[in-house]
């Protein structure tokens, strides 16, 4: 039994990364509402009339202003801090929920979503960053985990909450999921790595003592070490390379293009897999799919609490399996149950009788096991392992600006979609989609499991380095310098846009 002293500091990190995770559950209930949203605008009863061309606006304003929310992340981390990038995100979010409540007309509610995308463009770049400051590394890969488990989840609650309370009641109720972490933000301290960047050691030394206890000094000196070390260098370093050179040199490298040209199409696969339509369109697919009859309040929150579930048997999955193994066996099943789930609906509309609720039930959830067991989760972790450490930061923010705008491509084009070829044609066309893809995976995709970054790197690269190269390497690791910024990377966990 643990006693009080190294009891604490654990504690203390539950507690930030409780605060960030209630405003990750904010961010999922922002993706699911439409789910609960549109269906309301739609019916006969609603005052506010809603047209095929609004309601794709409504769908997919969240991720175009997603974009926005990504461009001005880094300078306001940089600069402000984590802590108050953390209370200035929040502040968009609350709007726009109060926003919704009162809406009276359909620019309202986009106005709504676009300051809710913002915020969560923020947060999807923040919230890594965050918990990978506050933890130690003991307990980080942990904690990290309930990143995805708390977007999940907050759908889940937001369908759950829908499925009982109006529109607008159940946006009130979402109000206080951003009121609980902000309060929560007020007690958490800034991030010990930003103090250590200004220059505030001893700030940095309280907060990081505060967080992790006395039993981790070792890590904190170091960093203060290197960060004296790095600010000496930096003051006196000339940059005479020109940048455009080093631009043009950077791109042609394969371990470069290879991870950003595979993460392109991952991103692809990941938005058309169905995770996406799927939290904001659930009442539209289910009664496709599954005919009149069925209750779709029901079934949308079994597929979410599948979800969640499946959420967690992946870590387990995942930790066991190959990557390759795992990620074409998901990506798989996911385009063979879109293919059945399109062949099904077509058989219907021809005229077949069999109404029976098993198999279109059995299918959807196939779909979704896919989607909760690999094309959602794989991408982030496939993007933590073939980026490597010199660009992780630049191919990381890539690979988020093509997630945000293949989830504003999917979210935007799916009604119209639905009114012309039907759920079964937009179903045969994701598949193609998602194959054509895949086949670009199957090319490009290392085996990362047991490798180390290295190694991973060097085999994009197609050669291993050369001699020269490793022995500078191996020369820079006794360089405080050196130590610094591959602790400043290490910390920060680059990732997809998850849904």
């Amino acid at each position: 039994m643990p006693n009080k002293k190294s009891r604490s500091p654990f504690l203390k990190q539950c507690f930030v990364t409780t605060a960030v995770c209630f405003n990750i559950i904010g961010q999922g209930a922002s993706f699911g509402y439409p789910a609960v949203l549109l269906p309301a605008l739609k019916s006969k009863e609603s005052l506010i009339p809603l047209s095929e061309l609004k309601e794709s606006w409504v769908a997919g304003m969240l991720p175009l202003s997603m974009l926005l929310g990504f461009l001005v992340t880094p300078p306001l981390m940089d600069k402000l801090g984590r802590r108050a990038t953390h209370i200035i995100l929040t502040v968009p979010s609350l709007v726009g929920w109060f926003l919704i409540i009162m809406a009276t007309s359909v620019a309202e509610i986009i106005i709504a979503r676009f300051l809710q995308g913002v915020s969560v463009g923020i947060l999807t770049i923040l919230r890594s960053a965050l918990i990978g400051e506050y933890t130690s590394p003991k307990n980080r890969g942990a904690f990290l985990t309930t990143v995805s488990f708390s977007q999940a989840f907050g759908i889940f609650f937001v369908h759950l909450v829908g499925s009982v309370l109006s529109w607008q009641q159940t946006a009130l109720v979402c109000v206080l999921l951003q009121y609980i972490s902000l309060i929560m933000i007020m007690y958490t301290p800034e991030s010990p790595s930003w103090l250590l960047t200004q220059g505030r050691f001893d700030e940095c030394r309280d907060v990081f003592h505060w967080l992790r206890g006395d039993e981790e000094d070792d890590e904190l000196n170091a960093m203060i070490k290197a960060r004296i070390a790095f600010d000496k260098f930096r003051t006196g370093a000339i940059q005479t390379k020109n940048r455009f050179k080093s631009l043009s040199e950077t791109i042609r490298k394969k371990e470069f293009y290879k991870p950003t040209i595979l993460m392109f199409h991952a991103n692809v696969i990941q938005q058309f897999s169905g995770g996406t339509t799927m939290a904001a369109f659930a009442t539209v697919i289910i009664s496709n799919l599954m005919g009149p009859k069925a209750d779709v309040a029901f079934w949308m929150l079994f597929l979410d609490t599948q979800r969640i579930t499946c959420n967690l048997i992946a870590v387990y999955i995942i930790n066991n399996v190959k990557r390759r193994t795992m990620m074409f066996s998901t990506f798989g099943l996911c385009i063979a149950s879109h293919i059945a789930i399109a062949v099904y609906v077509l058989c219907r509309l021809k005229g077949w009788s069999y109404d029976a609720i098993w198999l279109p039930a059995l299918l959807v959830n196939l779909q979704y096991f896919s989607v909760a067991t690999g094309t959602v989760p794989l991408p982030s972790i496939i993007a933590g392992e073939i980026f490597p450490l010199e660009y992780r930061s630049v191919c990381g923010t890539i690979s988020l600006t093509f997630g945000g705008i293949f989830t504003f491509l999917v979210l935007k084009t799916f009604p119209g979609l639905m009114d012309t070829v039907g759920l079964h044609g937009t179903y045969f066309l994701y598949a193609i989609i998602m194959s054509l893809n895949l086949i670009v995976i199957w090319v490009l995709l290392p085996e990362t499991k047991g490798k180390t970054l290295q190694e991973i790197e060097d085999e994009l690269r197609g050669k291993p380095l050369k001699l020269e190269e490793i022995e500078a390497r191996l020369s820079l690791e006794s360089n405080p310098v050196e130590i610094y910024k591959r602790r400043v990377s290490e910390r920060r966990c680059s990732s997809t846009l998850t849904i």
